[in-house]
């Protein structure tokens, strides 16, 4: 793994190079097809922001790449944050490269279902960038639903750390689901008639 690092506008002292180089080489936990790192120093220079030191990361990967920014008030402290990102986002391709080749050993070692598409319809199971999770269902679930109101199925979510909740609403008597949004509010979803 070749490991660059530079300060944009800034020196970097030979001891923070060190420990870049230190906290980079532990990605090779995760990914052993990393091929370039880059980590850049800057400093904002703007005195009302208390976190200045900024750290970017580019890690080069064979079939694509990961990018991480951070900033803190101390540089070793944007890198620890920074590297936090890296470990997170490698780990995630890696698992995902995992799964997707766990299932195609699966596919070919179980007797083909009438229900599941066979590999020679074409279709190859993956996004176009190669990571994409497989579009047939691999696991199912059956569960009881006991009827709530919909404040209790978002506790019971809160308390199981998922981000949603299948239910049968108490008012309604239908089928639905309470789920976290991207602004970090709830939703939710009921079966119409």
């Amino acid at each position: 793994m070749d490991i660059v690092v530079r300060g944009k506008n800034v020196d970097v002292s030979p001891r923070l190079r060190k420990l870049a180089r230190e906290k980079i080489r532990k990605i090779a936990r995760f990914t052993h097809d990393a091929g370039r790192v880059e980590v850049d120093f800057s400093e904002l220079r703007n005195r009302r922001v208390a976190d200045n030191q900024v750290c970017d990361v580019i890690v080069h990967l064979k079939r694509n790449f990961v990018k991480a920014h951070a900033a803190a008030s101390e540089p070793a402290a944007a890198l620890d944050l920074v590297v936090d990102k890296v470990e997170h986002q490698v780990a995630r391709i890696k698992e995902k490269r995992v799964a997707r080749t766990h299932a195609a050993r699966r596919s070919r070692a179980a007797p083909a279902d009438s229900d599941a598409a066979s590999p020679s319809d074409g279709d190859t199971g993956a996004d176009d960038d190669g990571l994409g999770a497989p579009d047939r269902i691999v696991e199912r679930k059956r569960l009881t639903m006991k009827p709530m109101r919909p404040e209790e199925a978002a506790l019971q979510m809160e308390l199981l750390g998922h981000d949603f909740f299948l239910f049968t609403s108490t008012e309604t008597g239908r089928a639905a689901v309470v789920y976290r949004r991207r602004d970090g509010s709830l939703g939710m979803i009921e079966a119409a008639g």
